[in-house]
C-alpha cells in the first residue's frame, strides 16, 4: 500500500483550502501584527530587560513571542478543518478507505504545519522594522525553530479537534488552552521578574522553550536569559513527538468520533 498518497493528497487539500480563503490568510496574519505594533509600541518606552543592554526595546523583545502567535492561530484555524470534514462527510470517507490511521493524522498535520511554517517564515521579513537583523546561521535556526513549533501546536490542536464536534466549542477550548500558554511563554516579559510559581508554569511550558529559541536566534542581546538553543530545541522535538502519538492514539481509539 502506498501510503505517500494519501499523505500528500490530505496535505495538499490543506493548502489549497487555505489559499481559496483570502479572509482567512489576512485574519491569520494581522491579528498578531496588530498585537505586535500595539503592544510592542505601548510599552517601548517603559520596558527595561532585567540584566540585558538598555537598548534592548519592547518591539525588538516583544517579535519572537509575535511569531509564535502567529503559529499558534495558525494551527487554530488548520486543525479546525477536522471538524468541518467531519460534517461534510469527507473525514468519513478518509477513514472508510484501505488507508493507514497514522497516514491521515500526517496529512492533515503536514498540511497545517507547512501552513503555520510559511506564514511564521513570511512575518520574519518584518523583523528588521523592529531593529532585527539576524545573521545567516540565526536566521536558518530561525526557520527551523519555526517548523517544530508549527509540527508540535498544529499537532496538539488535531488531538482536541478529533474529541470536540462543534467548530465554537473547539475555538473555546482552544482558546483556554493556547492564550494562557502563550502569556506565560515569556512572550510578553521575561520569567526573571515573574513570582517563583509562575516561572514554574513558564518552565513547564513547552512553547516557552519556542520563543526562547526564537529569541536567541533573532536577537541574541534580548535573550540574556532563559532556556539555550540545545535544551530549547530538544523541548520542542520531545513536545511535537508527544503531541503526534496522542494524535495516533486517540483516532485510534474513537475511529467512531468520526
Amino acid at each position: 500500500m502506498n501510503v505517500l498518497l494519501p499523505i500528500v493528497s490530505l496535505t495538499r487539500r490543506e493548502l489549497v483550502h487555505f489559499l481559496r480563503q483570502p479572509s482567512r490568510v489576512a485574519s491569520a496574519a494581522a491579528t498578531p501584527l496588530v498585537f505586535w505594533l500595539f503592544f510592542g509600541s505601548g510599552f517601548s518606552g517603559s520596558f527595561r530587560l532585567p540584566g540585558g543592554p538598555p537598548e534592548v526595546d519592547y518591539l525588538e523583545y516583544f517579535f519572537p513571542g509575535t511569531v509564535a502567535l502567529l503559529v499558534l492561530f495558525s494551527a487554530i484555524f488548520s486543525t479546525m478543518s477536522v471538524i468541518d470534514d467531519r460534517h461534510a462527510g469527507f473525514l468519513q470517507g478518509v477513514l472508510a478507505a484501505p488507508v493507514p490511521r497514522w497516514a491521515m493524522v500526517a496529512g492533515k498535520v503536514l498540511g497545517g504545519t507547512i501552513l503555520g511554517w510559511l506564514q511564521g517564515v513570511v512575518f520574519l521579513a518584518l523583523a528588521p522594522l523592529a531593529g532585527i537583523r539576524p545573521d545567516l546561521g540565526g536566521a536558518l535556526l530561525a526557520v527551523g525553530v519555526l517548523a517544530l513549533l508549527a509540527l508540535g501546536m498544529t499537532a496538539l490542536g488535531f488531538a482536541f479537534a478529533w474529541q470536540v464536534d462543534s467548530t465554537q466549542g473547539f475555538h473555546g477550548v482552544m482558546n483556554l488552552l493556547l492564550i494562557p500558554m502563550w502569556l506565560l511563554s515569556g512572550s510578553l516579559f521575561p520569567a526573571a521578574g515573574a513570582p517563583a510559581w509562575m516561572r514554574a508554569i513558564m518552565a513547564a511550558n513547552p512553547l516557552t522553550y519556542g520563543v526562547a529559541a526564537l529569541r536567541r536566534a533573532l536577537s541574541p542581546a534580548a535573550a540574556q536569559a532563559g532556556p539555550g538553543v540545545g535544551v530549547s530545541l530538544l523541548a520542542l522535538g520531545a513536545f511535537a513527538a508527544v503531541c503526534l502519538v496522542a494524535d495516533v492514539v486517540v483516532v485510534r481509539a474513537r475511529p467512531s468520533k468520526a
